[in-house]
């Protein structure tokens, strides 16, 4: 269920991939100026709607601890984060921290990683269609020396604060994980949706959470592929239900949101080339979901506050996040 393979020439993918593109493009939507995309769903109503959903005070990390164990094998240039300590408390034991006074000892530490090896939110200036990214603005204004001198990371530092909605895919299915290469298709959201309740129904500024299981299935059995591998994740016809449901923020459990391999042939990653640069659609990957999953099947309750703020680094691309699901 849910499987598509779509073998069609080149040509004929590009045409596919370019009218998605501009039929569901947000470009001008909110002003020549925008940097906010999809996020501009979020308003400060929304915002009052979503920490009334806080019943519990529970909250629950989504993210994937930074370290060397993580999924990255160099696919990409991207690799583990390294950690390295600069202070230690073996050093202000030793007494090798005379430059402190009175006995003061301190430790320290640095960290080198991609900014996206982990859990994390791609910027609208990670994606180009064309030559343009996000409002049109051209691909040109990221650079070697700036980073995105528009759409950077930092311009969203205050976003990704709204009403989360999770739909477990995986538990809806009858499984522990979907597996590589099953795409979740329009209909199979809306059966889950319908099947969770209430506390499902997707709405405007929305950001919600796709749940495969293939994370927590990979880190229980081996890494493996999981970073640049086939994948389960969403078909290429979902983009029109994105679109119209005019969400903030979509995000799962895999490297790359989409179904791998991807369905149109001589393709990569097409639906990323439709929701970042013409939708202006925020995505996240690598989003660990099965503690919030195990939590919301209990209850039945499938709806939260959800606070996942990027780090404001400047002309950056995408960020690292701990997002927050608060029920």
């Amino acid at each position: 269920m849910g499987i598509r393979q779509v073998n069609e020439p080149e040509e004929d993918t590009a045409q596919t991939v370019h009218a998605a593109a501009e039929r569901y493009r947000n470009w001008g939507r909110w002003g020549p100026d925008d940097q906010r995309g999809t996020l501009n769903f979020i308003t400060p109503d929304k915002v009052l709607e979503a920490a009334s959903l806080v019943r519990r005070g529970d909250v629950v990390s989504l993210a994937l601890p930074f370290d060397a164990t993580g999924p990255q094998t160099g696919e990409l240039g991207r690799v583990n984060p390294l950690h390295t300590m600069t202070f230690t408390g073996t050093d202000a034991a030793a007494g090798v921290q005379d430059f402190l006074p009175h006995g003061f000892g301190a430790a320290d530490d640095t960290i080198t990683m991609p900014l996206q090896c982990g859990t994390q939110w791609d910027g609208l200036s990670h994606i180009f269609d064309r030559g343009r990214m996000w409002n049109g603005y051209p691909a040109t204004d990221v650079t070697g020396l700036d980073g995105a001198r528009r759409n950077g990371i930092e311009q969203v530092a205050d976003g990704f604060v709204s009403r989360g909605v999770l739909l477990d895919l995986a538990r809806h299915c009858g499984l522990s994980s979907l597996d590589p290469g099953f795409a979740i298709t329009e209909r199979l959201l809306l059966e889950c949706i319908d099947a969770q309740g209430e506390s499902a129904r997707i709405g405007r500024g929305d950001i919600v959470l796709v749940r495969t299981g293939f994370l927590g299935a990979r880190r229980r059995d081996g890494w493996g592929d999981y970073a640049g591998g086939d994948a389960p994740g969403l078909s290429f016809d979902t983009a029109d239900w994105l679109y119209r449901t005019e969400i903030a923020a979509i995000a799962t459990d895999t490297w790359g949101v989409e179904v791998r391999p991807n369905e149109l042939a001589d393709s990569f990653q097409p639906l990323h080339q439709v929701m970042v640069p013409n939708m202006g659609l925020f995505v996240g990957e690598i989003f660990a979901l099965d503690d919030l999953a195990a939590r919301c099947a209990g209850d039945g309750v499938y709806d939260f506050l959800f606070v996942a703020p990027p780090l404001p680094v400047t002309g950056a691309v995408g960020s690292p996040a701990n997002p927050q699901a608060i029920r």
